[in-house]
């Protein structure tokens, strides 16, 4: 059952489904659109999570009751579905698969690293979420076959362009910074980018592939080493 409630004193969290699956991005983001287009300048931001839209709003235009019943009314009607032309926009990102722990990820899922990078590139992922750090997109899902816990020890520094995936997500870490998550490759390709609009090319209900090259490609798009 969808809850709409306060979440603070100028935000309102909608939550739409408990646990995530694989259309509910696409769903959340055509929500978000709409509800942008209906209720305008009142909204001063909306951020998508994997089973929640939060919604938040300029007092001086609306108020909690005026947003609360605005928001319920256009979900009364909300096909909940995403139009079946609007499979989210397709985003290739090259990766060179030469990751730190390319081979013990293989190890522990009892596969090859050949076995672990057909497995990884062989699907279109659905962009859930966007946060930790700017840019950071969560990715799902990713083959069960390949679903390992976060690393015990987290490194302290992991360089920005770096393929990772921890239980059933995989992301790129947009730029340098702590993480926890195995490093299966790196990508040349930058996702995030403060003077460039928008900043983060990848959106929720987007999706991502991923194209294996050897290391001669990733250096020609200018990786670093």
């Amino acid at each position: 059952m969808i809850r709409v409630e306060a979440f603070g004193a100028t935000a309102l969290l909608i939550t739409l489904a408990e646990q995530p699956d694989e259309a509910l991005p696409l769903r959340i983001a055509c929500l978000a659109e709409r509800l942008r287009a209906e209720l305008g300048a009142a909204l001063t931001d909306c951020v998508p999570g994997w089973t929640t839209l939060l919604l938040h709003y300029d007092l001086l235009r609306i108020d909690l009751p005026q947003l609360q019943g605005r928001v319920r009314a256009a979900l009364a009607d909300w096909p909940g579905e995403p139009q079946a032309s609007s499979p989210g926009r397709l985003h290739e990102i090259a990766v060179w698969y030469a990751g730190e722990d390319l081979a013990e990820v293989g190890r522990l899922c009892g596969l090859t690293s050949t076995q672990v990078i057909s497995l990884h590139a062989g699907r279109d992922y659905r962009v859930g979420a966007i946060g930790f750090s700017p840019g950071f997109a969560y990715l799902g899902e990713l083959d069960e076959r390949l679903a390992l816990p976060r690393r015990a020890t987290p490194r302290t520094h992991v360089p920005a362009g770096s393929l990772a995936i921890a239980e059933r997500q995989t992301a790129v870490y947009p730029q340098a910074s702590p993480g926890g998550w195995h490093l299966l490759g790196r990508t040349a390709q930058r996702l995030f980018d403060p003077w460039r609009e928008p900043p983060c090319p990848l959106a929720v209900g987007d999706r991502v592939r991923f194209v294996p090259i050897d290391e001669a490609a990733y250096h020609a798009a200018g990786g670093e080493p």
